[in-house]
């Protein structure tokens, strides 16, 4: 028996219900950023709500696993790079020895 294998017991809603709140997080920050005028995490934050979407589309067999998982890991993968460095700039420029500021 496969590890994690208890999970086949749960209906297909309950991962539908997970990734349509991690979609509604991701797309509550992207907002909130672009807002704030902070463009790199506000892509971020919306390639990773873009990710849960494709998650949801083999939920919902519109697609098959491999497709949807490897879309939503490259969409991922891209928002976790942006994040880093948008977070990475945001605090280099906060940081009173930052030469942005002198």
């Amino acid at each position: 028996m496969p590890i994690g294998s208890v999970l086949n017991q749960f209906p297909p809603a309950f991962f539908l219900l997970v990734h349509l709140a991690a979609f509604l997080i991701g797309a509550y920050f992207a907002s909130r950023a672009f807002s704030a005028g902070t463009r790199m995490l506000g892509w971020g934050f919306t390639l990773f709500a873009l990710a849960e979407i494709s998650y949801m589309t083999y939920h919902l067999d519109w697609t098959v696993f491999l497709f949807a998982h490897t879309i939503s890991e490259v969409l991922d993968l891209a928002a976790f790079i942006l994040l880093f460095v948008g977070f990475t700039r945001a605090a280099a420029s906060s940081s009173p020895t930052s030469p942005r500021q002198a």
